[in-house]
């Protein structure tokens, strides 16, 4: 097994570090419930995230993967989310197993530098983040709204590599989604999936990651950085 040489490790949050579903889709019934429609619940809710909240909420508004919403109530439906899930962004959300321990070896390597990539608005980012306990853990954060274009757009995967000073060629993306694969390979990174995350139902390794894990534990496996 050939372990891949790093300088910098970019860590999606929502289905990689995180399991936030509990709360999404606590909000996104709440908000159904407000807009008189059906409650859609969590299993729903796991097929659809993984694209930011707008997206979300399109999804449940119209009960499918692709279809799109009518405009006035996406925005309506959208201002509800937000006020909802600002008051319940970590009261059920939990740290994935082994993601504590695989965090732990990256930070023990002195030359790698760590950073939190994900599609997540930065208010609930950082909000979740430092309810868990992860935040001082990560030498940068990009969020969903810190750029023009997000994940599977290549941009935040190269904003980070630049400001933190290290090439592409050195850097490892880890996240659970093909929007993760897509902006990894598009950026010139290395890409390790895990294996429980969301996916929208489709097995990650149909997108041809570098290396599937089941718990960011094993990194330790993977990723040289001596």
């Amino acid at each position: 097994m050939a372990r891949f040489q790093a300088k910098l490790v970019l860590i999606d949050l929502d289905g990689t570090l995180v399991d936030s579903v509990p709360d999404l889709a606590y909000s996104v019934d709440q908000t159904m419930l407000r807009l008189g429609l059906p409650l859609r619940g969590e299993a729903a809710v796991r097929t659809w995230v993984g694209n930011g909240v707008k997206t979300l909420v399109e999804r449940a508004l119209t009960n499918d993967l692709y279809q799109p919403a009518d405009p006035t109530l996406l925005a309506q439906a959208l201002a509800v989310f937000m006020e909802i899930y600002a008051e319940n962004t970590s009261q059920r959300s939990r740290i994935y197993p082994g993601v504590v321990e695989g965090l732990a070896f990256l930070q023990s390597c002195q030359a790698l530098k760590v950073a939190c990539v994900t599609n997540k608005a930065e208010q609930f980012t950082h909000k979740l983040l430092k309810n868990l306990g992860l935040f001082e853990r990560f030498a940068l954060i990009v969020s969903g709204d810190t750029l023009p274009e997000k994940k599977p757009h290549p941009l935040p995967l190269l904003y980070a590599a630049e400001l933190l000073g290290i090439s592409t060629s050195e850097a490892i993306m880890i996240g659970d989604s093909q929007s993760d694969v897509k902006a990894a390979r598009a950026a010139g990174f290395k890409m390790i999936a895990v294996s429980y995350g969301y996916n929208h139902g489709e097995d990650i390794r149909d997108y041809q990651p570098d290396a599937v894990v089941d718990s960011l534990a094993e990194l330790k496996a993977w990723v040289r950085c001596d």
